[in-house]
């Protein structure tokens, strides 16, 4: 993929209107994803003061930080869509997460960077746990998904336009803290609702990651109410 000079592939932030979107939708109202929620209190300062900064920029949003390690889909009773998750799907992911026994780790949650729609934190995986989670999770069926999967935990989607050089510059004289370790414990599975880009994610099944990985109900979740 061709960069401009920036090094993004893209040559100015595309602004996101909040609004429903019912050609994406089709009508269907819980979309799925399975994350790693971040409530490590160092961790959400680091995105709280990058956010900050960044915040002329972007949408305000109540979506609690996390980052995604599969796109499910849209929760529907039987597969009609490409983009429909089925109960059984999500059975066979919880399966195939509970015969890999992960155990819990760290990530590293390092400097901002950008896609065209959105600011991002990079996240690096030096241990090499979130390909394993995601090789498990794809035995449930084919991840929805239009490019090249890139860890990341999302600071928000533009709200105005900004040209790649300008925006270059507004993420390298971010300031503070550079990198900060995420220890991770568990995966959660968690949807939204599809008519609020801004909603919250609701936990639904949490997978321990630790010598013995075993599944909670939603109430168990912690820091979830």
């Amino acid at each position: 993929m061709l960069t401009t000079a920036s090094g993004f592939p893209f040559s100015a932030t595309l602004v996101a209107q909040p609004h429903d979107y019912p050609e994406w939708h089709k009508g269907r109202s819980r979309y799925g994803i399975w994350m790693v929620p971040i409530d490590c209190p160092r961790v959400l300062g680091y995105v709280e003061q990058v956010t900050e900064q960044l915040s002329d920029l972007l949408h305000p949003t109540r979506r609690q930080p996390h980052l995604t390690v599969f796109v499910c889909g849209f929760e529907q009773p039987e597969r009609v869509h490409d983009d429909d998750f089925t109960a059984d799907q999500l059975a066979r992911q919880m399966a195939a997460l509970q015969r890999l026994q992960p155990p819990a780790c760290s990530l590293q949650i390092g400097v901002p960077d950008s896609f065209a729609s959105a600011a991002y934190l990079r996240v690096g995986d030096p241990d090499g746990q979130l390909s394993s989670w995601r090789e498990a999770l794809g035995e449930g069926g084919r991840e929805v998904r239009f490019g090249p999967y890139v860890p990341h935990v999302t600071l928000g989607l533009y709200r105005r336009q900004l040209g790649a050089a300008e925006l270059r510059r507004r993420l390298d004289a971010v300031t503070g803290t550079r990198q900060v370790e995420l220890p991770v414990s568990r995966l959660e599975y968690a949807d939204y609702d599809s008519r609020d880009m801004f909603g919250r994610l609701r936990c639904r099944q949490v997978i321990k990651l630790d010598r013995r990985s075993e599944t909670r109900p939603a109430t168990d979740c912690p820091g979830r109410s």
